[in-house]
């Protein structure tokens, strides 16, 4: 189920960076790129890498919003079981363009410069700022977009009084011990895709309470 999310955050937002980099100028193919490549999943991961190289924060903005629309879809039609709400799913994929791939590429980034390498002790100082410092700024920035794109700007301290420590607490208990394995095994260039390969089945419940109704 983890390989079949990845192949779809990956080829998906590989297609969408794909769109974008072709009304560009043509640039040099990165050496990874450039090298012969296999058929089937080895030559997606071979274009995305290219992309990784030559666009890392649209390819990362693009695989987010592949993330984020995906887990809001499934919900709606897998857990929720509504009419399907073509704007919230606007709403959710929009978010991960704008908001979630580019903050986390320059967090990870920054999170790799200060503390660079795999060591125990870097992993877990990662972790713990990860979820400490940064998970109460992302869910504070997540709540705000939802009311902001509602049209409801007036709602979001209440939102965020509502819903901050349960999508905190859900936060702790899901990326503790995923972002142990990222930090301590997973390339930077790759955290994000890694991130929304997991983020697709977090993005379900966080699809569920940041849609709820703010009392």
């Amino acid at each position: 189920m983890m390989r079949a999310a990845s192949l779809c955050c990956l080829f998906l937002g590989l297609a969408a960076a794909k769109l974008e980099t072709k009304r560009s100028p043509r640039t040099k193919l990165a050496p990874r790129a450039a090298a012969k490549r296999g058929g089937g999943a080895s030559s997606l991961w071979a274009d995305y890498q290219s992309a990784l190289d030559t666009k890392p924060l649209l390819t990362k903005a693009c695989t987010s919003l592949v993330g984020f629309g995906l887990s809001d879809a499934m919900t709606q039609i897998l857990i929720e079981k509504i009419d399907f709400n073509a704007m919230r799913l606007v709403k959710m994929a929009s978010f991960g363009f704008l908001i979630h791939g580019t903050t986390g590429h320059y967090f990870y980034q920054f999170l790799d410069s200060v503390m660079s390498g795999a060591t125990p002790l870097f992993v877990a100082a990662k972790v713990a700022i990860d979820q400490t410092l940064w998970a109460p700024v992302f869910m504070v920035m997540f709540f705000s977009y939802m009311m902001i794109f509602e049209g409801t700007p007036e709602l979001i301290v209440d939102k965020i009084k509502q819903d901050v420590f349960t999508a905190v607490k859900g936060s702790w208990m899901t990326w503790i011990p995923a972002h142990t394995i990222n930090f301590a095994f997973v390339p930077p260039s790759q955290r994000l895709l890694y991130i929304n390969s997991i983020q697709i089945f977090f993005n379900m419940f966080m699809s569920v309470i940041g849609n709820k109704k703010t009392e």
